[in-house]
């Protein structure tokens, strides 16, 4: 089978080895998935603000599309709650009049989002995600948890609250509605909270959603609910998502992109962290970030031509997907399945099915977004990031989502840009009776000090945001030394790049401390570092025979220039001579 084929269409390579007996685990997965994903599904598509069936239609072709191109055999893709959410947000700052419209632009959406992922998958930029630290994703997806869970209450409680992306609106907007609540709604929607919660602590294997969709269906039917303006889903259009394509306009195109944007590196981290954590959990290592940014790529922009709005993986069923025992992707294949047989046949049961139930299965759902347990452990361990964190968390509660996500990823871009301009600077001493240059400070009366000479060790790369620290800091250790200083030795190993601003700086420097009367060596360049000094001008004013492996043969040629060993000519004037 050609090779470059299966890298495009991974299922190939799984068909190639695929043995008959895994077909009962991947029919039992794939259908243990289903019937979480169906109820799940009707719930999220009312999180993002769309008719409950948007949900199943989401539950169809990219379910699909992503059996073909994704190479997680456990990953579930499909409607989830924190992508439902940023496009409720995303949708709710445009004036869109009527549902229709509204609809129109959650499909474009997708397909936008799509576009993204596919372009960033096929010019393999997957590292573009890890602007997104885990202080931020863990603020933003704790705040957009809870405003989750309160934009339910409008659910819960049987009324029409004003819906809203920032946290206190909501709260007050509820606050106003609590004289008016149906008590016959609340009861529907408590009794379903406790029934979750419960069956999670006895038995996680307990089909939890299933059994309160079934009792809520039959408790409105048989006790006359409706009568008691207890809120339904009501009718739900039965058959198969037609193909339509999504409205193409610029002026919607350029309001959009940013929080397709989101959407498409959300989606893109959720399913990478998922993936990742059910490898490590079985020991496996099969995922491709590349191509699973091509998978909900095309999963998404597909699925937009099939009334989908935006997806990505789901932890909670993927997890089910994986206890299951599903041995391959195939799973996927008899999910899509049940989904058609609901479309087909099914809809008709979910008519008497409360909101307050799919309020309750939303609200247990996401709660296990808020991560309490990280936060501790930042506050203790690395209260940094703990101020990212809760940074994240506060913007995107009373601010915006979006608004939320992109602060943080800029206030934890600024941490790394002040963590690299100010980086450890250590002064080194050889340890007694040995060959080892360590921290003074951290070694103390184990090190040998000499006042000849100012052994130190920048413990980052060299650019423009640091080279002025650099210069401070070795002239302030050098000023300690008085006038018995007669060398400095820098240990390199840790310097892995220099820039333009930091080579000028660094010429400077090797001028004025030569013309000082004091030799300068460097220890310890890496390979591209060598390069560097040899292309940038540096060696010019530092001749090569002052560069070394080791300390330590630093040390012997500033006190004995004649003992320089041969190792130490080979490595360390070795450059690469046709990098450009």
């Amino acid at each position: 089978m050609n090779y470059r084929l299966m890298q495009i269409f991974p299922i190939l390579q799984t068909l190639k080895s695929y043995k008959i007996k895994e077909l009962p685990k991947d029919i039992l997965g794939g259908f243990s998935v289903g019937i979480v994903l169906i109820p799940q599904g009707m719930a999220y598509a009312m999180i993002a603000g769309l008719p409950p069936v948007y949900g199943l239609y989401a539950s169809l072709m990219p379910v699909l599309v992503y059996v073909l191109f994704g190479t997680s055999r456990s990953l579930a893709i499909g409607p989830v709650a924190m992508d439902s959410l940023l496009v409720a947000a995303g949708l709710g700052t445009l004036a869109i009049v009527g549902l229709e419209n509204y609809i129109a632009l959650a499909i474009l959406l997708a397909f936008m989002v799509g576009a993204i992922q596919l372009v960033l998958g096929l010019f393999k930029m997957g590292y573009l995600v890890t602007f997104l630290a885990k202080p931020v994703i863990s603020g933003f997806t704790s705040a957009a948890a809870m405003i989750i869970i309160f934009s339910q209450l409008k659910h819960l409680l049987g009324v029409d609250i004003e819906g809203s992306n920032q946290f206190h609106q909501i709260f007050l907007n509820a606050l106003k509605k609590i004289p008016e609540t149906n008590f016959y709604d609340l009861a529907i929607g408590l009794t379903g909270i406790i029934l979750l919660i419960s069956f999670k602590k006895w038995n996680r294997n307990i089909p939890g959603i299933l059994i309160i969709v079934v009792l809520g269906i039959l408790g409105v039917y048989f006790l006359k609910m409706e009568s008691l303006d207890v809120k339904i889903v009501g009718a739900i259009p039965k058959g198969l998502p037609g193909f339509v394509l999504p409205t193409m306009e610029m002026d919607y195109l350029r309001q959009l992109w940013p929080i397709a944007l989101t959407l498409a590196l959300i989606g893109y981290l959720e399913a990478i962290s998922i993936g990742k954590s059910l490898e490590e959990k079985n020991e496996e290592d099969v995922i491709d970030a590349n191509q699973e940014l091509v998978a909900l790529g095309s999963a998404n922009m597909l699925g937009s031509f099939f009334q989908s709005y935006p997806v990505a993986a789901s932890f909670s069923r993927s997890a089910i997907n994986d206890d299951s025992g599903s041995s391959s992707i195939l799973s996927g294949l008899f999910t899509v399945i049940l989904v058609i047989v609901t479309l087909l046949f099914l809809t008709p049961l979910f008519y008497y099915l409360p909101n307050a139930i799919l309020a309750s299965i939303i609200m247990v759902s996401v709660s296990g977004l808020i991560d309490i347990d990280y936060a501790k452990k930042l506050w203790i361990y690395r209260k940094d990031e703990f101020v990212v964190l809760i940074f994240t968390f506060l913007i995107t509660l009373f601010v915006g989502i979006t608004q939320g996500i992109l602060a943080g990823v800029l206030i934890s871009l600024l941490l790394m840009v002040y963590r690299t301009s100010k980086p450890h600077f250590a002064v080194l001493g050889r340890i007694k009776d040995s060959d080892y240059y360590k921290n003074i400070s951290r070694f103390g009366e184990e090190v040998i000090l000499r006042d000849d000479l100012l052994i130190v060790r920048f413990d980052s790369q060299l650019y423009f945001g640091n080279s002025d620290y650099f210069k401070n800091e070795l002239y302030k250790y050098m000023d300690q030394k008085g006038d018995s200083l007669k060398g400095v030795i820098l240990n390199a190993e840790a310097i892995n790049y220099i820039d333009s601003t930091a080579t000028r700086m660094l010429i400077k420097v090797i001028k004025k401390i030569r013309n000082d009367g004091i030799q300068f060596y460097i220890a310890g360049a890496i390979g591209p570092t060598r390069d560097i000094i040899f292309r940038s001008g540096i060696s010019e004013v530092l001749p090569k025979e002052f560069l070394f492996v080791k300390i330590k043969e630093a040390v012997v040629y500033f006190d004995d220039p004649e003992n320089a060993s041969g190792t130490h000519e080979k490595v360390a004037y070795q450059r690469n001579e046709t990098r450009n």
